[in-house]
């Protein structure tokens, strides 16, 4: 395995800081239709951003291992920051889930505990694909509950595969700091999208 180059941004939000490790692709270019009429793209990835598409879209499991061992590189000058890891539950369903094979993995390699701690209320919609602010904060009002046993005084990683918006991870951040009473939440992603559309 081997750690692959990164260029960390900066995410805001609720959080105490945040880092994406890199861009969700680099170029997207129209190159025409297919023959059921959808658009086609031709999409360049950084690398990390690649290796996140073949485990979310293929579920090729081998490229969790490059991503994990990376991020633990990376959060390895960080470790005093925080006590555990708290992956975004997933909004959909999968044979293979991104976020949790990548927080376990990421957790192992440190020697972190990844805590279950965040429960929905409700059937969970992708936010994708609801581009109006308003209506993706309306949509996760009441989504989240924390099990304040698992969280309270705790220095917590909250760590998802992508941001777009912030909009769920500034959501449960709310919901860490308030019931949950964690003492601090940093958020990492592995990567965020060009625009928070």
């Amino acid at each position: 395995m081997a750690i692959v180059k990164i260029n960390p941004i900066k995410i805001e939000g609720r959080w105490h800081s945040g880092i994406a490790l890199d861009l969700h692709t680099t170029s997207s270019t129209p190159i025409g239709y297919n023959e059921s009429g959808h658009m086609q793209f031709d999409t360049v990835r950084p690398e990390i951003a690649e290796l996140l598409y073949r485990l979310k879209n293929r579920a090729d499991k081998d490229a969790a291992g490059p991503i994990i061992e990376t991020v633990a590189n990376f959060l390895s000058d960080h470790r005093e920051k925080f006590d555990c890891i708290v992956p975004v539950p997933p909004s959909s369903q999968r044979s293979l889930q991104p976020v949790i094979v990548l927080a376990e993995g990421i957790g192992a390699a440190l020697g972190v505990p990844v805590l279950s701690c965040i429960t929905t209320t409700r059937p969970t919609s992708q936010l994708k694909n609801v581009t109006d602010p308003a209506e993706r904060k309306k949509q996760v009002e009441g989504l989240y509950q924390i099990d304040a046993t698992q969280t309270q005084g705790r220095s917590i990683l909250l760590f998802d595969d992508l941001f777009r918006s912030g909009t769920t991870m500034n959501a449960i951040t709310d919901e860490l700091l308030g019931p949950g009473k964690a003492a601090s939440v940093r958020a990492l992603t592995i990567t965020k999208t060009r625009s928070n559309h």
